[in-house]
C-alpha cells in the first residue's frame, strides 16, 4: 500500500476576502481547522500545511498536530507554495501526496480517502478533482511527480499538470465538493446552506 501525505496550501493574504479566510469561522473551528481535521481523519500518514501571510496568528490558531512549513515568497502565488512543501516533503518516505487548498470547506475525509484509493490503483499517474471541463485540486501527485512540483510558481499552481491529458492524469467526479470561499459573498452563501 502506498504511504500518502496532505499538503494543505494555506499561504496566501486572501486580498478578494478582505481579511485572512484561513481563520473565517466554519462548523466548529475554522476553514483552515476543518480542512486540517478533514486531512487527519483520512488514510494518509502525515498532514503538512504551507503558511505564508498572516502566519503567525495562523500558527497561533492551529490546535491540531501537523506539520507546519513557513513559505516566506507566497507572494509568488500557489505554486510557489506548492513547491515549498514538496521540497520538504521529497525527504521523505512518502509515495505520494495530496495537495488541497485551505479554502474548500465541501471536501471531506471520505472524498479524500477516494483520491487516496484511486491513486493506489493508477501507480505513476496523478489523480485530480473534476471541474466540469477542467481538473484541480485536490489532486494526488505520485513520488515521480515530485521534481516538475519543486519548479512551480506564480498563480496557475499545478492546473497546467492536471490537464495535461488522460494519459497522465485519472479525473475524478468531483460532484458538488468544489466550492472555493474567495469573496465575502462565497463566505456568505456557504454560512446559509
Amino acid at each position: 500500500m502506498k504511504s500518502t501525505a496532505i499538503l494543505i496550501l494555506a499561504a496566501g493574504s486572501a486580498s478578494r476576502m478582505g481579511k485572512a479566510k484561513q481563520l473565517l469561522p466554519y462548523k466548529t473551528s475554522t476553514l483552515l481547522g476543518h480542512a486540517i481535521k478533514q486531512a487527519l481523519a483520512s488514510k494518509a500518514k502525515a498532514v503538512y500545511c504551507v503558511i505564508g501571510a498572516n502566519a503567525e496568528v495562523i500558527e497561533n490558531s492551529i490546535t491540531q498536530k501537523i506539520h507546519l512549513l513557513y513559505n516566506s515568497d507566497w507572494r509568488h502565488g500557489l505554486g510557489n507554495s506548492i513547491a515549498t512543501g514538496i521540497k520538504h516533503i521529497t525527504d521523505t518516505h512518502f509515495d505520494c501526496v495530496l495537495v488541497m487548498l485551505a479554502d474548500q470547506p465541501k471536501i471531506d475525509t471520505d472524498y479524500l480517502n477516494q483520491l487516496i484509493n484511486t491513486a493506489e490503483i493508477h501507480e505513476n499517474k496523478c489523480i485530480a478533482s473534476g471541474y466540469g471541463i477542467k481538473n484541480g485540486v485536490p489532486a494526488v501527485f505520485p513520488r515521480s511527480y515530485f521534481k516538475v512540483l519543486e519548479e512551480l510558481s506564480g498563480d496557475l499552481g499545478a492546473r497546467e499538470l492536471l490537464n495535461a491529458g488522460s494519459d497522465f492524469v485519472v479525473s475524478i467526479d468531483a460532484k458538488n465538493k468544489i466550492q472555493d470561499i474567495d469573496t465575502p459573498e462565497d463566505y456568505r452563501r456557504l454560512l446559509k446552506k
